[in-house]
């Protein structure tokens, strides 16, 4: 099977090409603004592409996709969630459960909202998932954004995600690899929802608003993430950058 990756310089966000070997049949997954390895890649490998996946919406994960169906003749495809915030034409709309197959790849869908509520994982193959924006190496994405639900991100983590086998490969939507078992193991956020370490108790403030700081961790782009509750119980993860300690 064949991987390989872009990453943006300033969004650190990735793009992906996906195939069955040399001369066979392949996806792309999100567009990142850097599609010229991809595109060298399928061109010197004769790759047959089939589809343009997109895991969510958002704007540094979209912005190639019209031109990759325009070269490739190939359907994009998103969830019935995400179709609805593009500012394109989605082809053909999947959700949880669904297996998308192309040559000798069997893509299953698995729905995993909370960063955004259509926000998708591929499983590709049972070993090889491709997370976007919901768990990343070390960290795990953002529920301030529109239509985010810390709830609904959690579990997408912590019951669907983690639910893998350990040896299973995670591509993340930003930086680099890791393995379910990784995260498992040494993600600070999968730990503390796992219960293995406790949540602090320290006062903060959160654009302003009094919070509790729950967790302090790393973010992917050598920053930091924190996991946070609010007066009234409502819980979310934010941009470091968002906490007044």
């Amino acid at each position: 099977m064949i991987i390989e990756r872009t990453e943006h310089p300033s969004w650190l966000s990735n793009a992906y090409l996906l195939a069955d070997r040399p001369g066979g049949h392949g996806v792309l997954i999100d567009g990142n603004g850097v599609a010229d390895p991809l595109l060298q890649q399928i061109e010197g490998d004769r790759i047959a592409i089939t589809h343009v996946l997109l895991t969510h919406e958002d704007v540094d994960h979209v912005v190639d996709a019209e031109g990759f169906r325009s070269r490739f003749a190939a359907p994009i495809v998103a969830s019935a969630l995400s179709a609805r915030e593009t500012a394109f034409d989605v082809d053909e709309e999947v959700a949880d459960g669904d297996t998308i197959r192309s040559g000798e790849l069997e893509i299953d869908v698995i729905a995993t909202p909370g960063h955004s509520q259509g926000h998708l994982a591929f499983l590709v193959n049972g070993s090889d998932c491709f997370t976007a924006d919901c768990l990343f190496k070390g960290t795990v994405g953002g529920t301030r954004g529109r239509g985010a639900i810390f709830e609904s991100h959690r579990a997408s983590i912590m019951d669907r995600l983690m639910g893998l086998d350990a040896g299973v490969r995670i591509h993340p939507g930003h930086r680099e690899p890791s393995t379910i078992g990784t995260e498992w193991e040494t993600n600070l956020f999968v730990r503390a929802w796992r219960g293995v370490d406790p949540p602090g108790d320290e006062a903060c403030r959160v654009a302003g608003e009094e919070a509790t700081l729950l967790l302090w961790g790393p973010d992917y782009d050598g920053t930091h993430k924190a996991w946070v509750r609010f007066p009234a119980g409502a819980e979310a993860v934010v941009a470091g950058s968002k906490v007044q300690r």
